[in-house]
């Protein structure tokens, strides 16, 4: 199968668009990813649309506004991965053979569905209980503090750390810093998590543009990067409680991911990570191997995973300070990624990366860990 490289990476200002469309966002980010590609807009042979609470036939709209009517498009639905399996399926497309460019969107309006918290599917237990996502992730990070000793000031560092980030990120939702008084001082959400540990309702989208080696040979200028591994996982059956603070689904998918692209976390120079909640950061992070479990929140402390640390973890702000337009996030990731390793970081750059990965999960059902993982593997 032939290697895949991305081209192009597009994206909108994350935020609030009251006067946007989801299909409107999506149209920006996929023109400046071809722009961003320096190619015809008809070398693009089939697309994938990521997004979760968008309607129907969301991708289509958006090719009709970019002339791009009547390409091969499917709509991708996969909770808070639904952006990255569009940019892992359009991958598989190049891989089989079956297309030699083919873009990847993800789209979300998010302002105009919810107003509040996201909950469970009313038929799930989660719901019947009143537990909200924030309700869940608090109750991870209580049992994480039991276990590991961490402290309510090292947690709150996430959220000072990214959005310190994201106040580098000019497509940010958030440019201002904060502090760990200002987040321990924010309103209570679920004890012991705030309103600054949570990430936040966001409208926004995000591109690639995808190629296969021979055609990236013809037309990538130099600047291809590429797509090393793309894994997608699904929970397993839950046939007895799972670990409140370890993550058996991110374990799973990074280990195929770093099999897959012949390499091991520790060779992994910056990571993009589904830090929907503060705790969520830690999670994952140690779920893919990154830092030693239980080891995470000293780390931060110690501004291991800060710009200019071993492991720059988040440097776009993530999601709780870049934004969290749940169809666009996992796209957004990876387009940070490749922004970062072709040198184009701006004030934000890692100095030398070479290796970057992206993690995005989302969603729950019943009697399974998780919904849907993915992770992504980039290298320069």
């Amino acid at each position: 199968m032939t290697d895949v490289y991305v081209l192009g990476a597009g994206m909108t200002q994350f935020g609030k668009h009251p006067d946007r469309r989801s299909d409107d966002l999506g149209a920006d980010a996929v023109r400046e990813a071809i722009d961003d590609a320096g190619i015809d807009a008809r070398r693009i042979e089939a697309a994938y649309c990521g997004h979760v609470f968008q309607g129907m036939v969301t991708g289509q709209r958006i090719l009709a506004q970019l002339g791009l009517a009547g390409l091969p498009l499917s709509n991708v639905e996969n909770a808070c991965s639904s952006g990255a399996t569009a940019v892992r399926e359009a991958s598989l497309a190049i891989r089989a053979g079956e297309h030699d460019v083919v873009v990847a969107v993800g789209t979300e309006h998010l302002t105009s569905r919810f107003r509040g918290a996201l909950t469970p599917d009313p038929d799930d237990p989660e719901a019947a209980v009143g537990a909200t996502m924030p309700g869940v992730y608090a109750m991870r990070a209580r049992r994480y503090m039991e276990e590991t000793g961490m402290t309510r000031e090292q947690l709150a560092l996430i959220p000072v750390k990214n959005k310190h980030n994201a106040s580098l990120n000019p497509l940010a939702q958030f440019r201002k810093p904060v502090t760990v008084e200002d987040v321990l001082e924010s309103r209570p959400i679920a004890d012991p998590l705030n309103l600054l540990d949570c990430s936040p309702v966001t409208d926004g989208a995000a591109a690639v543009v995808l190629a296969s080696g021979e055609a990236a040979k013809q037309l990538g200028n130099g600047r291809a990067i590429r797509l090393a591994a793309s894994a997608l996982r699904t929970g397993v059956v839950e046939t007895e409680p799972t670990s409140m603070t370890f993550e058996p689904l991110t374990h799973m998918t990074a280990t195929d991911a770093y099999e897959r692209a012949g390499i091991g976390p520790g060779d992994v120079n910056m990571a993009e990570v589904h830090d929907c909640f503060s705790i969520a950061e830690v999670l994952r992070v140690e779920g893919l191997g990154l830092f030693p479990q239980g080891k995470y929140p000293a780390a931060v402390e110690a501004g291991e995973a800060d710009l200019g640390g071993r492991l720059p973890v988040n440097p776009s702000g993530g999601l709780l300070g870049k934004g969290h337009p749940l169809g666009a996030t996992g796209v957004a990731q990876v387009v940070e990624i490749v922004r970062q390793l072709r040198g184009e970081g701006g004030d934000r750059q890692i100095p030398d990366a070479k290796v970057g990965l992206a993690h995005c999960r989302g969603g729950k059902a019943v009697g399974i860990e998780g919904a849907a993982c993915t992770v992504q593997i980039l290298v320069r």
